[in-house]
Parts: C-alpha cells; structure tokens; sequence
C-alpha cells in the first residue's frame, strides 16, 4: 500500500512539473502573434462590453451591446440602460451615424463619429469599437518601446468572464511626458494619432477632455511618450482574442473593458443593419 502511494505522489509530481514546464515555455511574442492573426480574421462580431473610463478624476461605467461587421464597416450599437442606439453603415453614409438619443427631443438624429456630440465623456469613437484598434494599438505600444517584449510577461492560465485566458502584463517603468507644439490644422486626436500614443490620455493632460476642434498653432502640449505604463490582457485559448483588458498611467487605472457573449464570424443579417430592422427604434 506504502508503495501504490509513493508511486501516486511521485506520478502527480511529476504531472506537476510537466505542467509547470510547458506553461513556462508558452512565450508573449507567441501568444501575441496568435491573436493579432485572430484579430485579422475576424469578418463579424456580436459581443456584449462592459466599460469603465476614467473622466477627470471620475470613473464612468457602461453596459452596451454591438453587431459588427469589419469590411465593410458596419455597426450597431445599444446601451439598453439608457436607451441609447446608434447604427453606422459605411456605404450609406461614410461619415455620418444614426443616433437614437436617451434625452429629449428623442428624436433619430444624424451625427459625425467624431464630432463632439458623440465623443463627449468618451475615450474612443464607434469607429474603434471592435478588436481591429485594439490590435493595432498594442502593435504601436510594442513597436515604440524599446524594450517591446521584454516588458511583456506571461503570468499563466486564469478565468476571466467565463472564459480561460493567457493572462499578459505589460509594464514600462519609463513612462513619463514630452513637450510638442503643434502644427497648424492640428487636432489632440490627430497628434495622438501621429505619436502613437492614447488620444484620451493626450486630452486628460493638457485640459482638453471634450475639446476636438483644432488647436492652436504653435501651443504646447505635454505628450506620454507611450501609449500606457501598464496594461492586463486576459486572451481567451480558444477565440486567442482578449476578453478583458485593463490600461493605466502614472495615475493608476484609465481605462477596462471586460468582454463577454463574444459570437465570432457567424453570419449576421444584412437587415440588421438597418434602421428599420425589428426591435430598433430609429
């Protein structure tokens, strides 16, 4: 009996330490490469995100659902606490979206993405909802540090939303702020756009949260000289997307957005895109 028992332990020991093994050979650059190859490939998405920004020195939280299809672009949007519905169809209107308001008049008006009627209190765009600007984002964070992946660390198998995900922290103690002065026909978002770095964290620096017009030629703008300090990535082992991810600054946490219901290239109806479709309420 005494040796049926050893032969047990040294057996788990040893599964043990097989397991150990194979976990630390599991590589950030390997992971990162999957999921960016993921990202590609998606064509549609259904998803429920469950968002909390940082507004001032405020947390502002939101529950929306959306459809999407990647090319082309197609998206509709709703948050059904507030009421709020916006539906975006890039070969109706390439640069204007339909939006349902929650407040009054509640009428379906037609709005600019970017404009500051559908960018106040928010840190992106309906344009960068989706994994397509969450690849390319880590991809210019990595690319601009110098020490890329050498900051990106594997910290092994975790649940996360009722999934079970690679869990990847990223941390770069040299983050810190640059001076730029701007150029003529500047906004915050193109700056940000052109360094490579968080428009959010850009506007929240220099007193420009719901500023989006141009700026003036010649200011000073204090700029991060990288896209975050810290970022969490739980990346599911089967879809190889994130379902949860968490940026920070200097200041600690900025931004999480945690991913569930997640539907992958299944087919959605061209109807759905519609402002007639049932249960819309254009």
């Amino acid at each position: 009996m005494k040796r049926i028992l050893f032969f047990l332990g040294l057996l788990a020991l040893l599964v043990l330490v097989s397991w150990r093994s194979k976990s630390t050979d599991i590589k950030p650059s390997r992971l990162l490469a999957q999921m960016f190859d993921s990202i590609k490939g998606i064509k549609t998405l259904r998803t429920t995100i469950n968002a909390t920004e940082r507004i001032d020195k405020t947390f502002l939280s939101a529950k929306s659902e959306i459809k999407l299809q990647t090319a082309p672009r197609r998206l509709y949007f709703i948050n059904r606490q507030k009421k709020l519905e916006i539906l975006y169809n890039q070969n109706e209107a390439s640069t204007k979206a339909l939006v349902k308001p929650h407040i009054f008049p509640y009428m379906t008006v037609s709005l600019d993405p970017t404009g500051n009627l559908m960018r106040k209190n928010q840190h992106y765009t309906i344009h960068e909802l989706g994994y397509e600007f969450i690849g390319k984002s880590m991809a210019l964070t990595l690319s601009k540090d110098k020490e890329g992946l050498a900051n990106m660390k594997y910290l092994g198998m975790h649940p996360k939303n009722g999934y079970n995900c690679y869990l990847l922290q990223y941390e770069n103690k040299n983050y810190d702020y640059t001076e730029y002065i701007v150029h003529a026909r500047e906004t915050a978002s193109s700056i940000a756009v052109k360094l490579c770095v968080n428009d959010y964290l850009l506007r929240d620096i220099n007193d420009l949260l719901n500023d989006f017009g141009y700026l003036k030629k010649g200011s000073k703008l204090k700029v991060p000289n990288l896209y975050c300090k810290k970022a969490i990535i739980y990346i599911d082992q089967h879809l190889m997307i994130p379902v949860s991810l968490s940026l920070y600054d200097d200041k600690g946490l900025f931004e999480n957005y945690d991913y569930t219901n997640v539907e992958i290239n299944k087919p959605i109806k061209p109807e759905e895109f519609t402002r007639h479709y049932q249960g819309y309420r254009f």
